[in-house]
């Protein structure tokens, strides 16, 4: 069976994007899911002072064996300030401390949502641009805007913005 891990760019204990990963990875059929939690992650400010003294923490080590044994992901991000959420940033560069090629090639799934209209836009545009020079393979891109409006008890309300989803969903599948 194939195996996906699905995580939200936030420590936030009630993200909206970790609420939008778990639902996309619900459509993905006859795999195994495992849920991320950056909280689980704990890693210091990255400096390359502090890499040169302690090495890179087996926090971000860990977090690669996730991407490493999986077939594919699912990554909602959060958007602060029209960027990645500092949680998230902290652990990219350490993870591509450790990796270079971060992704490793993995089919990925890459979303964002908001509770603003543009449904975290400038951190999927961001992450579009930066990500496939980390070895992504990114197969399809969704924004949820106003997550609020659109979304709950679980899943997308609105059946248009459901139905998009539902396309990349399926074209990730495929690539897994």
């Amino acid at each position: 069976m194939k195996k996906i891990i699905t995580f939200a760019g936030s420590n936030s204990k009630d993200s909206i994007n970790k609420q939008l990963a778990v639902y996309a990875s619900t459509l993905v059929k006859n795999v195994e899911i495992t849920v991320l939690d950056l909280n689980d992650f704990e890693l210091p400010v990255y400096g390359i002072d502090y890499e040169k003294e302690h090495g890179i923490p087996d926090h971000a080590h860990k977090f690669l064996d996730y991407i490493n044994s999986s077939d594919g992901m699912i990554i909602s991000l959060a958007e602060h300030n029209g960027a990645y959420a500092t949680v998230f940033k902290n652990l990219f560069d350490w993870l591509s401390r450790a990796e270079a090629k971060t992704f490793c090639g993995k089919p990925m799934l890459l979303m964002a949502t908001s509770p603003g209209a543009r449904g975290g836009e400038s951190v999927l545009g961001i992450s579009s641009e930066r990500f496939p020079r980390h070895d992504a393979n990114i197969i399809g891109k969704f924004s949820l805007p106003s997550f609020n409006d659109n979304f709950s008890e679980g899943k997308i309300s609105n059946s248009k913005l459901n139905d998009q989803l539902v396309e990349e969903v399926k074209q990730f599948q495929e690539s897994l």
